[in-house]
């Protein structure tokens, strides 16, 4: 892409190829290590769900049994296999037998090896061809719908009752919303579990469950086919149940995921180790699947200046991107995040923001990119938020946004209603409408404010990575770079889920996904 803002190319690849020097580096970690969330979702994936009497989900009850037993190292598809061999049993009646108290897998005589993965293989292969058809179904529907070419409407629902967040989503859907977002209850991310079935007490969102996601897919495929949209679902895969969420999504065919490589570290304190981990496994579903990964590099900025710290949110971008390709997940499946957070008091913002926001667009081509609104200075003042979430929605059309968070002019005030849903996508579409190709008609001042400014977060960002590259990630995290919050490697929640693998270790689904079935 030729560069409206002059961008120094080499810098671009210099910290592009540092970015995956850290990753290559993080990958030797990731590989011989596993965790009881990447062993719950084999679990999963394998058809094993429910919970037993007193609600405890059953794919955590199996993966305790075989960690209780010191197993966990070489994985659960192992004795799950193994179980299978000895008793003729599918995964779920032998998970019931666990959870009832009937069977302690790591005490059943261990088969030959061979016997088993051929056992699992054939398991793990009907997923994974489930999975597929139902990348297939998504991608029928647009085809027989066809997909926008501009920027794709995203708004979100949070009311904590999954019926009424059905309601919510329908409407939104006829108002001309293109991604519904399902926010999760608050401090989900923090449960080393996942709920079960459909939700009605949620707070500040909706509990994320497999049920859930069954009934918002059924809604939205049917007032899609009412419009003659596809309507696309966003929700988080992140937290202490990463990769559970993701091979959640994929069964019931989500299309967007909250997906950071390291969001929960930052921002929810789980630990390094185990976020690094599971978020390995759970791109590897997502990419799969076909999902949209979002990645959250708007956080950053509303707990940094995000005049001064806008390089934090570059380096990021380049790291996610590189753990995101190891993952097998390609570049249009890239929601990079970022946002529209400067002062409005700040002089010549909108420069800052409209330049921010052009580089973005030019380093990473293919991806569809996730926008952020303004929240950090909306102040209530709904006149003053609706012009501020113009301005923002200005930056998007002019350069080339995919994935646009809508703002909220009661941003401040309450969770939107859905008037006031109407009124942001009316001012999206209006603005969309009327300056859809101003972008391709300017060219921005040689040497000017923009020029300057992205030169100045170019260089620190790849300055930045550098670092990184010579000190290791976790190093850096330790130090407190990223947003300025320290995270210490033996610190935070989860860490007592991390196992390192035996050279016998197995999990199929990363052959079967990474290299294998696509």
């Amino acid at each position: 892409m030729e560069s409206k803002l002059n961008l120094n190319w080499s810098v671009v690849d210099k910290a592009r190829q540092s970015a995956k020097n850290i990753a290559l580096d993080i990958q030797e970690f990731i590989d011989v290590h596993t965790t009881v969330t990447v062993e719950r979702t084999v679990c999963r994936l394998l058809g094993v769900d429910g919970i037993n009497e007193v609600g405890v989900p059953i794919p955590n009850i199996v993966v305790d049994n075989i960690k209780n037993g010191n197993g966990l190292a070489l994985g659960a598809s192992m004795f799950i296999g193994n179980a299978m061999v000895e008793t003729g049993l599918l995964p779920q009646d032998i998970a019931i037998s666990v959870s009832k108290g009937d069977m302690d897998l790591t005490k059943i005589p261990m088969h030959e090896e061979f016997e088993i993965k051929n056992a699992i293989d054939k398991v793990a292969k009907a997923m994974t061809s489930r999975i597929k058809e139902n990348r297939g179904i998504r991608e029928s529907y647009l085809k027989q719908f066809g997909d926008k070419s501009g920027p794709y409407l995203y708004v979100i629902v949070a009311t904590g009752n999954i019926y009424e967040d059905i309601v919510q989503a329908k409407a939104a859907a006829k108002q001309g919303a293109d991604i519904i977002a399902v926010i999760r209850s608050t401090g989900q991310s923090l449960l080393d579990y996942v709920p079960y079935g459909a939700t009605t007490e949620g707070f500040g969102g909706t509990f994320a469950t497999q049920e859930n996601f069954k009934l918002m897919r059924t809604a939205l495929d049917e007032v899609g086919e009412e419009l003659g949209r596809y309507i696309r679902i966003c929700n988080y895969c992140s937290g202490l149940c990463m990769p559970e969420i993701a091979a959640m999504g994929a069964i019931e065919r989500l299309d967007v995921m909250l997906n950071d490589a390291l969001y929960g570290i930052l921002f929810r304190d789980i630990n390094m180790q185990r976020t690094i981990v599971d978020q390995y496994f759970s791109r590897i579903i997502n990419g799969f699947a076909g999902v949209i990964i979002n990645t959250g590099e708007d956080n950053y900025l509303t707990t940094s200046d995000a005049v001064e710290e806008a390089h934090t949110v570059l380096a990021s971008q380049f790291i996610n991107e590189q753990f995101a390709l190891i993952a097998g997940i390609p570049e249009e499946q890239m929601g990079l995040g970022h946002a529209f957070e400067i002062s409005p008091d700040f002089e010549n913002g909108f420069l800052y923001e409209l330049a921010q926001a052009q580089m973005a667009r030019e380093i990473f081509p293919k991806a569809p990119l996730k926008y952020m609104p303004p929240t950090k200075f909306m102040t209530g003042n709904i006149f003053k938020g609706q012009v501020q979430d113009a301005l923002f929605n200005m930056v998007t059309i002019m350069t080339g946004q995919k994935i646009h968070l809508l703002g909220m002019l009661t941003e401040a005030i309450h969770t939107p209603f859905m008037s006031d849903r109407a009124l942001a996508i009316d001012n999206a579409q209006y603005i969309f409408n009327t300056m859809k190709d101003l972008g391709s008609e300017i060219t921005f001042k040689k040497g000017g404010i923009m020029e300057t400014r992205v030169d100045e977060v170019l260089n620190k960002a790849a300055n930045l990575i550098g670092e990184i590259e010579k000190e290791g990630l976790f190093s850096t995290i330790e130090q407190g770079k990223f947003a300025g919050i320290r995270r210490p490697l033996t610190g935070g929640k989860g860490l007592a889920g991390v196992v390192e693998k035996e050279k016998s270790y197995f999990n199929p689904f990363v052959g079967l996904m990474l290299r294998g079935e696509r």
